[in-house]
């Protein structure tokens, strides 16, 4: 207020085209139902199909804003997301050091479908769609099933490497990652189900469980931290445990996850750290953004030496 009241007595004219600028800038963003909520979004890069997400919500009555989650990284917010005539726009600043150019997404609303391109953080443009993200809410709590030894403690049988294998088994069933190398996964896909996993993180090192292959379960070394969207327990980039439960780097530690639509609840260490929280969505590295459907059970092996053992699912039926 004190800008146009200087800027009226000062430059008349100057003031009022600002003043017609920020209204119309202010006025171009609408908050509307037909695009507010969540998208499951693909990506077509270079050729190959990359899984990505977005969520629109309302700020007051006009603004909107939301939150997006790019081929890989963690959820960030959107402070303006501008929609109108069913036309969508967007901007992020780089993720990482090493980018020079901000994301910047166009789409066209068409039916419940957002067609348009994403230019990349390479300077790059690449096609881009986005389909409305399923509920996933059950309509009554599951009914177990028979445990299933998914590492038999012998062999990789049942696993697949997402590259070249670096996975060993060693005495004892421990499944060993030496070092950065390719992910693994379940050959099975599952639906709704309990999982009982085992882990030793060394020093410094960093894995994580995607659950159906779309939701990471943060492995870190986060001893004598305190708990962050990023460190260990949390759903990456979007749910924070309640406390702190990891152990020293270097001790076997446990996670026990239930996952039932998208509400999880852990308990690590026998600490429940997230009580039936919803998963907005995937998180970056996701195998696909197709969360209406079954997934795998993948582990990560990218981010550093990583031991397993003891992974027990129990589906719903």
């Amino acid at each position: 207020m004190k800008f146009f009241s200087t800027c009226k007595r000062a430059l008349p004219g100057l003031c009022l085209l600002l003043a017609g600028h920020f209204a119309s800038a202010h006025e171009a963003v609408y908050a509307d139902p037909k695009i507010e909520g969540r998208w499951d979004v693909t990506i077509m890069e270079n050729g190959q199909v990359k899984p990505s997400w977005l969520e629109v919500y309302h700020s007051g009555h006009k603004r909107l804003v939301g939150s997006y989650v790019g081929i890989s990284g963690s959820a960030r917010p959107v402070s303006l997301i501008e929609f109108h005539d069913n036309k969508l726009h967007f901007s992020l600043p780089p993720q990482w050091e090493q980018e020079d150019n901000d994301l910047i997404i166009d789409a066209v609303l068409q039916a419940d479908t957002l067609l348009g391109t994403l230019r990349a953080a390479d300077g790059k443009t690449y096609p881009w769609s986005a389909h409305r993200a399923p509920s996933l809410v059950r309509a009554k709590q599951p009914v177990w099933g028979a445990p299933i030894k998914l590492f038999n403690g012998k062999d990789l049988s049942g696993w697949k490497a997402l590259g070249e294998n670096q996975w060993v088994v060693e005495p004892g069933g421990i499944l060993h990652s030496p070092k950065s190398g390719a992910n693994l996964i379940t050959e099975r896909k599952f639906e709704d189900f309990k999982l009982h996993i085992e882990f030793r993180c060394p020093s410094g090192s960093n894995s994580g469980i995607y659950l159906r292959g779309r939701y990471e379960v943060q492995i870190e070394d986060s001893y004598g931290k305190s708990p962050q969207k990023d460190y260990m327990g949390a759903i990456y980039g979007f749910l924070t445990p309640s406390e702190m439960a990891a152990k020293p780097a270097g001790e076997w530690q446990t996670y026990d996850i239930t996952l039932v639509g998208r509400q999880v609840t852990i308990v690590a260490n026998g600490k429940e750290i997230i009580c039936k929280q919803t998963i907005p969505g995937i998180t970056g590295g996701a195998l696909d953004s197709d969360e209406g459907a079954p997934g795998p059970i993948y582990i990560q092996g990218d981010h550093g030496p990583i031991e397993y053992r003891n992974i027990i699912l129990t589906p719903a039926k």
